[in-house]
């Protein structure tokens, strides 16, 4: 005899997943718009939900964020995850508060390789799907063999029956129009279909609000006046202000505590409530070290919920006080202590992150999921003002039975055929193993390979440039395995760098650049220890670039002003990072990225090399 569980059918709680740049953060943007939720005089910017300026830049989502849709009468709460396997952990995490997802799928491209990456995780958390074919207005859209597309890779990721036999809507985001056809011409200006499909085939929440708490925090978040805010979903029970609760820690501990603030989610903005129950997905303040993955239940019912597994961090680096010559001509945030302070409150959000001491008072090792992980944090202190210096990434070993192993990702590629022979020999000398090769429908090869995370360092540049920008690559931790010994990644070639301090001269520049390609323009200040280029040699050449031509008459000046110089090559933040060796650390301020070698001074730089190269 089949039991009939009581649900709430006042709400659906869904999670939007997608490839980078598939439309996704658009889409909720038009369900915001068009639903009940938001008065139709306040005006919506492009992209709301991505509220960090560099999430906005990049079109990337970094953090999961939370919304929620009134439509007829029903509350849908919808979380918007990232796609990039660097927060990889925070899909996750998303994924158990969740009861469906909505898959969005660029109607041209197809499934990419982050489709796989955050499909797989919401089959394994058996949620019910419904496909999103978005951009059907795109030139050369074909929906119909991406909805095929879409199905092959739900069957080769193993969903069962009743996953497969997903519905599909079709959309265009950026006009705010959708239809059941993939016929372009039934597009209608209105998200009616969408929502609609969400009420019938989204799961209800189970509501067993009569029995003992347990509420689960998945995501944090922090401000000053509150402290640390657990975000998360009530499992079983209801919860209400005042209430006295109890946290069963991640260490087996718990720790008593009355909720202060509850509060839910409407529109793009936390609402205060007095209480929630079983299905509801809120927050909570009142306590001041929450970990994610812990659960608060009644005191009298101690029963935690099953941990959420957060990816352990596979890359660190060195974040440091500057201590460049030109250190404080740009940031007002320059000090040890303000550099430590600022990192220890980036642990009140980012459970993938780890800051540890080092035996240098002014800097701290912080390990993190990647480069990108890393680079974000870095990128968003000098935004904030900050200035730091920070060493070339390096992998995190681990001894493990008694073996020193290193992380190897799952590397996933998409690529046109004739780069993908550059590609398989680029990898394979950085010790990639192909694991599979295949095609696609749109004529692309896709790759699969196992990594060792140091051969991916510094690779997204030279796989951008090799692939001319058609190629799309994602990887994902895989596991640990036993070091590869005798194998040393990293640039192959030395640094052009000045031996004194001044402006860069086009006549010194014109002097030099045969030695190698240019960092720097002419008018640049530079200083000693500075690296200005790199070498067309695998060692460091010391160079004068501030050099001025001796000016014998006017005629010779004004030649000179004529002088042509090959463009400089300027490298971005990510670029820097993955140029750097062990000797060199990359300078951060809010106006400037420059490259250095950590000795400074030529003579003493010179001696230490030689004191090295003997022992």
């Amino acid at each position: 005899m089949k039991i009939l569980l009581k649900t709430r059918q006042d709400i659906r709680n869904i999670a939007i997943v997608a490839h980078v740049d598939h439309g996704k953060t658009t889409l909720v943007n038009q369900m915001l718009a068009q639903s009940d939720t938001i008065s139709s005089h306040t005006h919506l910017q492009d992209r709301a939900m991505d509220d960090n300026p560099i999430e906005r830049e990049r079109g990337i989502t970094i953090l999961s964020k939370n919304t929620a849709v009134k439509y007829k009468g029903k509350q849908i709460n919808i979380l918007d995850t990232p796609g990039h396997a660097d927060f990889g952990g925070e899909v996750e995490r998303v994924m158990r508060m969740v009861d469906g997802v909505l898959l969005v799928v660029d109607a041209y491209e197809g499934p990419m390789p982050q489709t796989r990456f955050v499909l797989k995780k919401a089959l394994d958390q058996h949620l019910t799907p419904i496909v999103v074919i978005n951009k059907v207005d795109r030139k050369g859209a074909n929906p119909k063999k991406c909805v095929d597309d879409v199905l092959s890779l739900f069957i080769d990721l193993g969903a069962d029956e009743e996953q497969i036999d997903f519905p599909v809507i079709y959309t265009s985001a950026m006009n705010g129009t959708s239809s059941y056809s993939p016929d372009v011409s039934t597009q209608k200006h209105t998200m009616k279909p969408l929502f609609d499909t969400i009420l019938k085939y989204i799961p209800t929440p189970i509501d067993n609000s009569d029995l003992p708490l347990q509420f689960q925090v998945a995501i944090l978040d922090y401000n000053d006046f509150l402290g640390r805010i657990g975000i998360g979903r009530v499992f079983r029970g209801h919860i209400k202000v005042g209430d006295k609760v109890t946290v069963m820690k991640l260490n087996g501990k718990t720790q008593n505590f009355t909720v202060t603030k509850l509060m839910g989610f409407v529109g793009l903005k936390k609402v205060n409530i007095k209480e929630a129950k079983a299905g509801d997905l809120i927050a909570i303040s009142g306590m001041e070290d929450i970990n994610v993955g812990e659960t608060i239940v009644d005191p009298s019912c101690q029963e935690p919920l099953p941990k959420l597994r957060i990816d352990p961090p596979t890359l660190q680096m060195t974040f440091g006080a500057n201590t460049s010559p030109f250190v404080g001509q740009d940031g007002k945030l320059v000090t040890a202590r303000q550099i430590h302070d600022r990192l220890m409150s980036e642990l009140h959000t980012d459970v993938s992150l780890k800051v540890e001491d080092t035996d240098n008072p002014g800097a701290w090792l912080v390990s993190g999921r990647g480069e990108l992980h890393l680079s974000i944090l870095a990128e968003t202190m000098r935004r904030q003002g900050y200035e730091l210096q920070v060493s070339r990434p390096k992998v995190i070993l681990r001894n493990i039975h008694g073996k020193l192993c290193e992380p190897f990702e799952d590397v996933e590629i998409s690529t046109p055929p004739e780069y993908a022979g550059t590609i398989i020999s680029t990898l394979s000398q950085r010790k990639g193993k192909m694991k599979k090769m295949g095609n696609t429908s749109t004529g692309m090869n896709q790759l699969q390979f196992l990594v060792p995370s140091r051969g991916l360092i510094g690779y997204t540049t030279d796989f951008m440039t090799m692939t001319r920008g058609y190629g799309i690559m994602s990887h994902s931790f895989s596991k640990y395995l036993p070091v590869i010994k005798g194998w040393h990644p990293g640039r192959r070639n030395g640094a052009l760098v000045s031996i004194n301090q001044g402006k860069a001269t086009t006549y010194a520049i014109m002097g030099i650049e045969h030695r190698g390609t240019i960092f720097t323009d002419p008018g640049t200040d530079v200083y000693e220890g500075m690296i200005v280029g790199e070498s067309s040699r695998e060692n460091d050449i010391s160079v004068n670039i501030t050099r001025g031509k001796e000016m014998t008459n006017v005629r010779a000046a004004a030649k000179d002003e004529t002088a042509k110089i090959r463009t400089p090559k300027h490298l971005s933040l990510e670029e820097s990072l993955e140029f750097l060796n062990e000797d060199e650390l990359c300078e951060i301020t809010p106006h400037h990225i420059r490259l250095r070698k950590r000795i400074l001074n030529t003579n003493a730089r010179m001696k230490a090399a030689k004191h090295h190269k003997h022992n």
